[in-house]
């Protein structure tokens, strides 16, 4: 009898253990794909207020969200931005079989009314149902989402199309840190020690306000040729563990991800 009990014990926190372990697994699942819903699907983000409303722009879709009556949640397929030829300003005109939007996305900092947080864009947003004569205007305030792939830490494998090996440095390869979250990065230019800001949106990669450590370098390190590609970027590619920054005249530096 003894033995009877002791089995069905066992089998008992045998099932508990296996239903908890898949409850862990399926949350944790989730939240994955929550993350990748919001920094895959969309690259930039506006809110404003009275009435509440919110817009999400992504690669597919651009998703309005609002209060108000009629115009709770539409989705206009993607389109490409017209830009301004003298500043930075992109505008969005979308449609769909029920509705049509305006979107006016400016770099200008932006006040949220409510919460008195400063964003770098200001957004503009003129909305109607096809049944409508005229267009509901808003105005608020966003940011564009970066690349959350680009957080990790990347170590230089080559430089302006040649691979580069120790000896090009002082002590260890070049490697930089990105925070896309605080949109800063850090590392190691090859001689001195490295920081600055990230500038990104759409299809856009910036090292902005590099600044180094003033350690003197031996003649032939590259650590100059290095900071350079950095300030020269503008765009970038990840793939297979690699990050490539670009700009119009060709591939600058190659780096590889590292644990």
């Amino acid at each position: 009898m003894r033995k009877i009990l002791s089995l069905l014990l066992l089998l008992s926190i045998m099932t508990s253990c296996k239903t908890t372990a898949g409850k862990n697994s399926d949350t944790k699942e989730t939240a994955q794909e929550g993350v990748k819903e919001d920094d895959m699907n969309y690259f930039f983000k506006g809110t404003g207020n009275e009435p509440f409303w919110g817009i999400k722009l992504g690669n597919e879709e651009i998703v309005f969200t609002s209060l108000i009556p009629g115009k709770e949640k539409i989705t206009f397929p993607a389109v490409e931005a017209i830009k301004a030829m003298d500043a930075n300003v992109k505008m969005y005109k979308v449609s769909n079989e029920t509705a049509s939007a305006t979107i006016t996305i400016q770099q200008l900092d932006c006040q949220d009314s409510m919460s008195g947080a400063i964003f770098p864009y200001s957004v503009k947003v003129e909305i109607k149902n096809n049944s409508e004569l005229e267009m509901k205007k808003l105005s608020g305030c966003g940011k564009y989402i970066t690349d959350y792939r680009l957080h990790d830490i990347w170590v230089l494998e080559e430089l302006n199309g040649y691979k580069v090996f120790a000896t090009d440095f002082q002590k260890e390869m070049p490697r930089i840190e990105i925070n896309s979250a605080e949109n800063r990065f850090s590392g190691y230019g090859g001689c001195n020690a490295i920081s600055g800001s990230i500038f990104y949106e759409k299809d856009l990669l910036r090292f902005t306000k590099v600044i180094s450590t003033l350690m003197a370098c031996p003649q032939g390190n590259k650590e100059g040729e290095f900071t350079k590609a950095l300030q020269s970027t503008t765009t970038y590619s990840i793939g297979n563990n690699q990050l490539i920054l670009s700009n119009p005249s060709g591939k600058l530096a190659v780096f590889k991800k590292v644990d």
